[in-house]
């Protein structure tokens, strides 16, 4: 392949994951002659912060607005691919770097966006029982009678909600690489922090893959998001549960391809 025909794609993570969940996909695009960042955010995969010094969703963030910045970014653009949780991390990046970004895409992801708030958000995601997780272990760092600090996704909601299509191999993997991610939850300093602008982030190409299967993400809340936050282009993976990586690689990786191809 052509250098000038390389595409530079960045993979952001969902919560409680990491970087390593990227490792086929990001085999898959590296083998087509595509240059590939798989980043950990703050106090996820192997990155050395821990927990307790993440304060803020600005701090989660680091390390994705880190890279964003880097200078070696001023020649090229990338495509921003966010899974799960991670839809939130690019939206923000979208709209700190829009010149930096040739499309966003959303795979069964949290899409915010000018007129779909965090808070409205979030609201929803209490409406439809997305927080119901079984097993999930929460902490309580301010006391049980203040809402929880931090999450961790438990084997049985991982079984049944996010891996039922999904080799068991990655399951197990899984299970042993999940770490804790912390609840923010202020919600001014949240607002102010996932404020997203038509003049910014409005100006970034979007695509947002539909998961059919996805339990965690039901396919109703992924389409209500499109439908609160228009014009993205919309493509369905009908056999894929919520771990799209892991249950259609393949699937995913053509649809990426495709994707950077149009928007390049």
């Amino acid at each position: 392949m052509d250098k000038s025909e390389s595409k530079h794609f960045v993979l952001v993570h969902g919560a409680c994951h990491g970087a390593w969940c990227w490792y086929k996909v990001a085999s898959l695009l590296k083998s087509a002659g595509h240059k590939v960042t798989v980043l950990d955010l703050a106090a996820s995969g192997i990155h050395p912060k821990q927990l307790h010094e993440v304060k803020s969703l600005s701090e989660y963030l680091e390390p994705l607005m880190e890279f964003m910045a880097s200078p070696a970014l001023t020649e090229e653009k990338v495509v921003l691919v966010g899974h799960s949780n991670g839809g939130l991390c690019i939206s923000v990046a979208m709209e700190k770097f829009p010149e930096r970004v040739s499309v966003a895409v959303y795979a069964t992801a949290v899409m915010l966006g000018p007129d779909l708030s965090i808070l409205t958000l979030g609201e929803e995601v209490f409406n439809r029982r997305l927080d119901s997780y079984m097993d999930a272990q929460f902490t309580f760092d301010e006391g049980e009678n203040n809402p929880p600090t931090s999450l961790l996704w438990g084997p049985n909601v991982m079984a049944s909600q996010f891996y039922q299509l999904s080799p068991p191999e990655d399951l197990t993997l899984a299970m042993s690489l999940v770490r804790p991610i912390r609840l923010f939850r202020d919600s001014s300093t949240l607002q102010k922090e996932a404020n997203l602008s038509r003049e910014k982030y409005g100006q970034v190409p979007r695509v947002y893959i539909i998961c059919k299967k996805d339990n965690i993400m039901k396919e109703d809340f992924q389409r209500w998001m499109i439908e609160n936050n228009p014009e993205p282009e919309v493509k369905v993976l009908a056999g894929s549960d919520h771990m799209v990586m892991f249950s259609q690689p393949k699937e995913l990786c053509s649809y990426l391809l495709e994707i950077a191809e149009k928007y390049s």
